[in-house]
């Protein structure tokens, strides 16, 4: 009957050590109970120290004799920006300018996007899950 005994709880110590490992292995996953929020732009427009109407003036002032197409705040490659598109009157395509929402400082180059560069990136961010 001891042997029993012993066998029994010689097996219920390993059950629970099993358990406790498999729980441990299951939280040092990544993503495993983690779900990604989704920011809006209400929610970026919180941690913007410039506005969008100053962020408009300051893009428009880099391409002048331009209106704007479209503007938008994202997070892009960790830093928030404001991403305008300016079209220019008897020019096809737009340019792109990108304005640190927190400095107000243009960032990167201002791109020319002609109107298959433009398809091409309409359709990428069409994409389910699609990243900007």
């Amino acid at each position: 009957m001891k042997i029993i005994t012993a066998l029994c709880l010689g097996a219920l110590a390993l059950f629970t050590v099993n358990i406790s490992v498999s729980a441990q292995t299951l939280a040092k996953k990544p993503g495993v109970h983690k779900t990604k929020k989704v920011e809006t732009q209400a929610d970026l427009m919180k941690e913007a120290r410039v506005s969008m109407d100053s962020a408009r003036a300051i893009a428009l002032a880099r391409v002048p004799g331009t209106t704007v197409k479209s503007g938008e705040i994202e997070r892009e490659n960790g830093r928030l920006i404001y991403s305008f598109d300016l079209e220019t009157a008897g020019r096809s395509g737009i340019d792109e300018v990108n304005v640190n929402a927190r400095t107000g400082k243009i960032v990167g180059k201002v791109q020319h996007e002609g109107p298959k560069t433009e398809r091409k990136e309409a359709r990428q961010e069409a994409k389910p899950g699609a990243k900007k």
